[in-house]
């Protein structure tokens, strides 16, 4: 099996229908959490860095914030924008975390859902004190997935570690010692934590499977096991045609340090 492109902005243009299709959306709560722990204006302006196609500009969306999506991949920020057209005041920008394009203190708040640990935290760090209005407000945002407690979790992580190329380095990135400290710079910020269920049949659980950047395509020898295993323990799980899966949303938010 080839390694993912050592590109993180290329790492996912193969895998932009499985990321439309099945990925975990984020909760509205989000954006109500933040509105209020952080005293953003009514209409303020968020970019959401690395916005992909856009799942995590919807609870901003939904809460009349403006959101600028930041995204270098074309082929994800095209998806963005198609599913995100008329859902409310939302532009997007060909651009990165680390040059962003966007005028100086020209931000309320910049969001970063599962993209973070793909920066290059030094440059990203200082573009955001560039961008941002002062509080320089940023929030940090994963969906984990909860790996225990059910043969389900268990057989999910299971296959994961089995088959997945740099799924324990990734993983392991989703943390604050790794990404959410030094992005801050300083161990001041919050973390609030949201459950969020997620209900799949088999056709979205094989997409959710193959829009992780780490799991093997259908053209890898490892691919057909892979789906064989997926399927088996679908089968030996499912409850009226789908299964859950439950992720704890995390936000680590707070004001970026000088």
């Amino acid at each position: 099996m080839s390694l993912p492109s050592g590109d993180p902005t290329k790492r996912f243009t193969s895998r932009v229908d499985a990321y439309v299709a099945a990925r975990p959306a984020y909760p509205d709560e989000i954006a109500t959490l933040l509105a209020r722990e952080l005293s953003l204006p009514r209409g303020a302006t968020v970019a959401d860095i690395g916005c992909g196609t856009g799942l995590s500009c919807v609870p901003f969306l939904r809460a009349g914030f403006a959101v600028i999506g930041v995204e270098p991949n074309d082929a994800m920020r095209a998806a963005g924008e198609k599913f995100l057209a008329g859902q409310g005041n939302f532009r997007s920008v060909a651009a990165k975390a680390e040059a962003t394009t966007l005028a100086d203190a020209s931000v309320d708040l910049i969001v970063a859902a599962q993209a973070a640990h793909w920066f290059d935290m030094p440059h990203a760090r200082a573009e955001a004190l560039r961008i941002l209005r002062r509080p320089a407000w940023a929030a940090l945002i994963w969906n984990d997935r909860v790996s225990t407690g059910s043969p389900l979790a268990e057989g999910y992580e299971a296959l994961m570690q089995e088959f997945g190329v740099e799924y324990e380095k990734i993983r392991h990135r989703h943390g604050p010692e790794s990404t959410v400290t030094p992005y801050f710079g300083h161990t001041e910020y919050r973390e609030a934590r949201i459950t969020n269920v997620t209900s799949l049949d088999l056709p979205t659980l094989v997409a959710r499977v193959g829009s992780s950047s780490y799991m093997p395509q259908p053209d890898a020898p490892t691919y057909a096991p892979m789906i064989a295993k997926l399927r088996q323990l679908f089968e030996t799980s499912a409850q009226g045609g789908k299964v859950t899966i439950d992720y704890i949303t995390r936000v680590f938010f707070g004001a970026v340090g000088p």
